[in-house]
């Protein structure tokens, strides 16, 4: 097994009511890598993380940690901690003594409790970590959604987890808050060497804080990648369209480099299809060029135009099909503009049922 992996999934099967909300799935997670599970609510993202974690006993299947098969160890003989949405914080403890609970229970080499003089140190240390220095004394009725999740997220990390599993950790802050915490965690990620497994359904939070994303539906995983890669090269068009916004249509993959679509030809970057094979482009709205009619290589009717804030998003009528354009210059709507894609700006897929 590739030392660097650190987690492997093997045909993990797991049922409900009968019913297989995992199919036998199959995923390793490297090292100190940030992974995170994307995909529309109920694909089984949870479910995958709860494995991991313990809490769920697959049908059949797989799960090593280190290269050890560890699906029959009970949670908290795993060197893995878990962050839920709801935080799960005791109430009745203040900030120090929720960071310091799971501490109270481990036992150092010699199989002593461990000193409260390095209890105080270990808790200090990282609500330092956490940006809640001086909160130790705090009840957590005192503390904000976002303090709370730093919080939890301490409480965590305290004892040194080889992996931290977070199921939809910012799911209840508001925007703001939400978008400062995607950059705290992925600071502590990158600070402290510790494997994050990431659980949402938000493509943007993936994005943005991801070294893998693995896109998930309906038990399967659909691609994993980069999120460069699962942005710029969507392997169906399930991820296609969950990834941002697309423009998917018909076309015919004429030749290596060549594709015909919306009655015209187009250079592509793509190639390995048979000649005049049906296949589906993919276009992204930033990857359209508006120009005047007579220089686009399409045409089409302008029908809406919303202001986004930094882009103005068009929905234009070309043969039949509604693009969706991103400009920082808006057009009218019912004004008839041209449209030109560069051949790198075009992602080629063999086509899908539906």
């Amino acid at each position: 097994m590739n030392e660097n992996l650190i987690v492997s999934l093997k045909d993990i099967v797991v049922e409900f009511d009968g019913e297989k909300v995992l199919d036998g799935l199959s995923l390793d997670i490297h090292d100190k890598e940030f992974v995170t599970f994307l995909g529309p609510s109920g694909c089984g993202k949870t479910t995958t993380l709860r494995v991991i974690a313990g809490f769920i006993t697959p049908k059949s299947g797989n799960v090593f940690f280190d290269g050890q098969d560890i699906a029959d160890l009970p949670p908290y003989k795993r060197q893995v901690n878990t962050v839920f949405q709801k935080y799960a914080l005791f109430p009745h403890l203040n900030v120090f003594e929720n960071v310091a609970f799971g501490l109270r229970l481990q036992k150092d080499e010699n199989g002593k409790k461990l000193s409260e003089a390095l209890i105080r140190e270990k808790v200090l240390e990282m609500l330092a970590t956490v940006g809640l220095k001086g909160y130790e004394r705090r009840s957590i009725h005192q503390l904000s959604g976002g303090q709370q999740q730093r919080v939890a997220i301490a409480r965590s990390l305290v004892n040194s987890p080889r992996v931290l599993l977070l199921d939809e950790p910012l799911g209840a802050l508001d925007l703001k808050l939400r978008k400062e915490m995607q950059l705290e965690l992925k600071r502590l990620q990158r600070e402290m060497q510790i494997t994050f497994v990431y659980v949402t359904h938000d493509q943007e939070e993936a994005l943005t804080m991801s070294d893998t994303v693995v896109v998930m539906n309906d038990g399967h995983i659909q691609q994993i990648g980069s999120p460069e890669d699962i942005y710029n090269e969507p392997c169906n068009a399930f991820v296609a369209r969950f990834i941002g916004d697309s423009n998917i249509v018909d076309g015919v993959m004429l030749k290596d480099y060549l594709v015909s679509f919306g009655g015209q030809e187009f250079l592509c970057v793509d190639g390995g299809f048979a000649p005049n094979e049906s296949v589906q482009v993919v276009i992204r709205p930033e990857d359209v060029e508006i120009v005047p009619p007579q220089d686009g290589a399409l045409t089409g009717r302008v029908r809406e135009v919303i202001f986004k804030g930094v882009h103005f998003e068009m929905h234009v009528d070309v043969e039949g099909y509604e693009w969706l354009i991103h400009s920082t210059h808006a057009s009218q709507p019912g004004e008839i503009i041209g449209m030109n894609i560069a051949p790198d700006m075009i992602h080629i897929m063999r086509r899908t049922e539906g």
